[in-house]
């Protein structure tokens, strides 16, 4: 299976990370067990949940005796095992509506696409431009919503320090990530930025005024990515399609 792990790994790995998107703290094997269909002990959880920390997938912070997935975890859930949950019509419409006024005025677009991306996914949204001094930005009262950030202010301030810095925005959208890739995830714990470890980046790029563009959403590692990345390449496909 992958990365080197069982099935049975893997089952557990990704209830594990669907539990701690909702709940937003360590997981514990009572805990899956009494939620999701694992078919086994909670005793064979823990052995397993040793295993895959040992594995580098899982972590334990040091005040609890439950896990968090690493950013390896994340990734391999991203890539493999996360049902992407679509949008619905009704959604994809009202997005085309909170845009389509704006479609001949690049600077009016952008802020329009970044308020309606952050209403829709409940999240600090994030646009640019590559070479320009502008970042487009929305949703800031989203980041109140996550304990990850209420419980440190210090993560909160250097966010927000960061949405403000338009030349390390520049270089994460358009240097860091590859402008051909259609959609990437990256995480503060990787970046090496300090203060943002519990953060998570992804984006996904378009093409405006013949310019190279690109669109994201930041947030903590325990991103609903599920739902977050199908809206966010919508909105990217949707820019450049307008735009045009």
């Amino acid at each position: 299976m992958s990365d080197g792990l069982s099935a049975r790994q893997i089952h557990i790995l990704k209830s594990l990370i669907d539990e701690y998107i909702d709940i937003a703290g360590p997981v514990g094997s009572e805990a899956l067990d009494k939620k999701y269909n694992l078919g086994i002990s909670p005793a064979t959880i823990r052995n397993e949940m040793v295993e895959l920390t040992h594995a580098g997938f899982l972590r334990q912070p040091h005040t609890s005796s439950g896990r968090v997935p690493t950013p390896k975890a994340m990734k391999l859930y991203i890539d493999q095992l996360m049902e992407e949950k679509k949008m619905s019509i009704a959604e994809e419409v009202k997005a085309k509506e909170d845009v389509w006024d704006a479609r001949k005025d690049m600077d009016r677009l952008l802020d329009d696409a970044t308020h309606a991306l952050a209403e829709q996914t409940k999240s600090l949204a994030v646009a640019a431009v590559d070479s320009y001094d502008k970042v487009w930005s929305a949703g800031y009262s989203n980041v109140f919503l996550n304990p990850e950030f209420t419980e440190d202010m210090l993560v909160c301030e250097s966010l927000f320090s960061l949405i403000d810095e338009v030349e390390r925005l520049n270089d994460l959208f358009f240097r860091r990530i590859s402008p051909v890739s259609p959609l990437d995830v990256l995480f503060g714990e990787d970046l090496g930025w300090p203060n943002l470890s519990p953060i998570g980046v992804v984006a996904t790029h378009f093409s405006i005024n013949g310019k190279n563009g690109a669109l994201g959403i930041i947030g903590p590692t325990r991103l609903s990515y599920p739902r977050i990345i199908p809206v966010l390449k919508y909105f990217g496909n949707l820019i450049s399609e307008v735009a045009r």
